[in-house]
């Protein structure tokens, strides 16, 4: 799934990213680091990979879109 980088805070290494409907939907620091990223700047276009129930899921993985 793709998403747009919203905010990030480096000292906890979580933010919320916004989906492209919108929606915010926060990742905490062990979705940010299984994606290997060192910084995330918002504007960013990520990949983001979920796990739960559609209503109600959490992200496991942030990394950066690439084409």
């Amino acid at each position: 799934m793709q998403a747009t980088a919203y905010t990030y805070d480096p000292e906890s290494r979580s933010g919320q990213v916004l989906l492209d409907d919108g929606t915010p939907v926060p990742f905490d620091a062990a979705a940010f680091d299984a994606g290997g990223l060192r910084l995330l700047r918002p504007g960013q276009r990520v990949r983001i990979e979920v796990e739960g129930p559609e209503e109600d899921f959490r992200i496991t993985l942030v990394t950066l879109q690439t084409l």
